[in-house]
């Protein structure tokens, strides 16, 4: 039984990106920027491993930067701007890095509507646009293509954060994007890895200085097993995902009519939107979030209270909290989020926890 519900936070390194560092870090360790032979073979996989990560999604390879994850490269982007147009339910390594931020805000489903960012633009004409693809609290999808398109129409450079769809869905159009971030180990890469994605016309945006590597836009000693690691699991995974989200998505969708049936007052967050396979973002209806938390792990599963880079903060949950739920809604927020082999028995045992959890809390928090 795998009880590891908490995909969205990070994910276990999958076995072929393990074998990749493995294999890289023995034979091709040296420096890439260095002038010697062994350091050129370096450089060479390094760069055919760009190449490769481009073809996954849809983007020339010179527009790809490695970075050390998706946190750094938003970060770095909403340094580039002055002005900056985010939606309310954003990651906050863009929330808080943007400034002179203007929000979009979203729907009662959690979605930011293409109407919304074309009146923001004719108002307020930001310099950059920022929409996640998909968000790591609700699972909701974003209808970026759509905003991607209507900026390029407007003149307005357009980001999207892909964190969470990278790894999970076609991640092939993403290069109708002017700015993408990424991160390994959202989809079984190693951590400390990821990349940025720029515009493929604009050479001159740099974001670390000291060394010419990058092309001159991120200074440092490129970590190449890690690249070569996490363009693996991608690899590996990407044949799979249509397969995997026809899969999960029933089994995320039995086990929430298994909670319906035993939580009447259960509420789904952005249910009615087209939502990720694999996430659930649920209000419970009694006992605070850590509670829960508490309890499902003495049971061995591994859930969470909303975006792990807000855990353990008092109403955590951006999604919920753009949507207007009140304070006491916000304690009883949980996200559950499956991972590619997520078994139906391993759904069905997250429910029988659940309600073996509910008996505990409700008499008053002590275990049998």
């Amino acid at each position: 039984m795998n009880g590891y519900f908490d995909h969205n936070a990070t994910t276990p390194l999958h076995p072929a990106a393990r074998e990749a560092w493995l294999r890289a870090s023995d034979k091709h360790w040296h420096n890439p920027s260095s002038l010697y032979r062994d350091a050129g073979l370096a450089a060479q996989q390094l760069e055919s491993a760009r190449e490769r990560l481009g073809t996954l999604l849809g983007i020339e390879a010179e527009r790809l930067v490695f970075t050390s994850g998706a946190t750094e490269s938003n970060n770095a982007l909403m340094a580039l701007f002055d002005q900056v147009a985010v939606s309310s339910i954003e990651h906050p390594s863009v929330r808080m890095a943007a400034r002179n931020a203007v929000e979009l805000p979203v729907n009662a489903n959690g979605v930011v509507e293409p109407e919304t960012v074309q009146s923001l633009i004719a108002t307020k004409r930001p310099a950059l646009v920022s929409v996640m693809a998909a968000n790591n609290e609700s699972g909701a999808l974003q209808p970026w293509r759509k905003i991607a398109a209507l900026c390029r129409g407007q003149g307005v450079l357009f980001h999207t954060d892909a964190a969470q769809w990278i790894g999970k869905l076609d991640a092939a159009n993403l290069g109708e994007c002017d700015f993408v971030t990424g991160s390994a180990h959202k989809f079984g890469g190693p951590k400390g890895c990821g990349f940025i994605v720029l515009p493929a016309d604009d050479s001159k945006l740099s974001f670390l200085r000291g060394g010419p590597q990058e092309n001159g836009r991120r200074a440092g000693t490129e970590n190449y097993p890690a690249v070569e690691a996490m363009v693996t699991a991608l690899e590996t995974i990407t044949p799979r995902l249509r397969e995997i989200e026809m899969q999960q998505s029933q089994r995320r969708d039995a086990f929430i009519a298994a909670m319906r049936s035993r939580f009447e007052d259960l509420r789904v967050i952005s249910e009615s939107a087209p939502r990720l396979w694999n996430t659930v973002l649920m209000v419970m209806p009694a006992h605070h979030n850590l509670k829960w938390l508490t309890a499902l792990s003495r049971r061995g599963f591994s859930i969470s209270t909303g975006s792990a880079c807000s855990s353990g903060k008092e109403g955590s949950s951006v999604v919920v909290t753009a949507l207007g739920a009140s304070a006491d809604e916000l304690r009883r927020v949980v996200r559950i989020s499956s991972g590619w082999d997520t078994s139906a028995e391993d759904w069905q045992a997250l429910t029988e926890a659940f309600g073996e959890a509910w008996a505990e809390l409700s008499r008053g928090g002590r275990p049998q």
